[in-house]
């Protein structure tokens, strides 16, 4: 990457604007032509930065873009997204006004929502939320006629859209349950086709579009593969020979500071590490604060010169020390690779998810939004 793009950086991170592509159009060819596609931005994109990562999904043509809230909705709004945007998450009604205002669609999945919807005077999109087996958001079964009664009695409402959400679908071993669900969320497409209604019905994420294409209905909503993360080591295991999602976010550094440290030199707080060796210790200018997990102390890597380098000690607030010993020469200023590539060596999101025993959705909508990312 050209160094004037990070200039004044003292970690950023690099976003390959390429794989979005080819991973947009992975899921655009695994559906059929007349499924829409919903991109899931919620979160600050998982991470990758909410504003440019909605352009560059609108510039592909997705259908959807889906948020977790008004806030980041209205924020999209504001930056010119003229695509269509449900709010997949809870709503305040104070809100609702705006969100009608701006043409921006709501998830609607209980009674006391339906009731404060009666309160405002213009027309807005809902999308009613089934709740088949996740016990979260969601009416259950037993309610379908209640809703579509209260539905019935606010003509402002415009219902269009019918959703689920899968609660087992990223193991392929394990099916019954999301086929139970599918059976379920059924239910609720045929009550609501017998009232005359006709909305958009989605229910597969990312593993359930991969996995159970009798759930693709008329939308599928893609999360975390858009950015080139499976869902599940058992989604990768079933489906890595049939596609290839590319990772788009790559976490730099750059070396700060190197000191030559003698054997048995205590490192970091609570001395929590011993050196076993004289050691090349190169100090970097990230931590906890900037999303890498205090987790890492003593067990984490880093890739500098193209090798993995140990994480000395304790992970600090703004600070890591690595042993670079092997690396070869290593200079102040040398880049430092946190999560990608560097030569023939990787550290994946997933690696770090599973050294922490953890999940790489934690891992990468944590990142410190603050830190700039640079779309290449």
């Amino acid at each position: 990457m050209n160094k004037e793009l990070r200039k004044g950086l003292r970690t950023w991170i690099e976003i390959d604007k390429g794989a979005i592509t080819h991973n947009f159009a992975v899921f655009r060819g695994l559906i059929p032509k007349s499924c829409k596609l919903l991109g899931v931005v919620k979160s600050n994109a998982y991470g990758h930065n909410l504003f440019e990562f909605a352009k560059e999904l609108e510039k592909l043509g997705v259908d959807f873009l889906g948020v977790d809230s008004a806030v980041e909705a209205l924020a999209l709004r504001r930056e010119g997204i003229k695509t269509s945007i449900l709010v997949l998450g809870y709503t305040l009604p104070e809100m609702f006004a705006e969100l009608a205002e701006k043409e921006v669609s709501v998830a609607v999945s209980s009674f006391e929502t339906l009731a404060e919807l009666k309160k405002i005077k213009n027309k807005i999109k809902i999308h009613v939320k089934a709740d088949t087996g996740m016990s979260r958001h969601g009416f259950a079964e037993s309610e379908i006629k209640k809703v579509l009664v209260e539905i019935s009695k606010n003509k402002n409402l415009v219902v269009e859209g019918l959703f689920t959400h899968f609660a087992m679908a990223k193991n392929p071993s394990f099916p019954a349950y999301t086929k139970l669900q599918i059976e379920k969320f059924n239910k609720w497409r045929e009550a609501f086709k017998a009232a005359g209604l006709n909305p958009i019905c989605h229910a597969g994420a990312t593993s359930g579009a991969l996995l159970f294409k009798e759930a693709h209905f008329d939308m599928v909503r893609i999360g975390i593969s858009l950015y080139g993360i499976w869902p599940s080591r058992e989604t990768q295991a079933f489906y890595e020979n049939k596609i290839e999602l590319k990772p788009v976010l790559t976490w730099k550094t750059l070396v700060a500071e190197i000191k030559k440290i003698p054997k048995g030199t205590k490192m970091g707080y609570d001395c929590s590490e011993t050196l076993e060796r004289d050691s090349t210790v190169a100090i970097l200018p990230v931590g906890y604060w900037h999303g890498l997990p205090r987790a890492l102390s003593s067990i984490g890597h880093v890739l500098v010169g193209g090798k993995k380098c140990k994480i000395l000690g304790r992970v600090c607030m703004d600070i890591i020390m690595v042993d670079v010993t092997d690396v070869g020469k290593v200079k102040v200023f040398d880049e430092v690779t946190i999560i990608g590539w560097d030569g023939k060596n990787e550290i994946s999101a997933e690696d770090i998810a599973t050294l922490l025993d953890g999940s790489p959705y934690e891992l990468v909508t944590r990142i410190n939004p603050l830190i700039k990312r640079i779309y290449i």
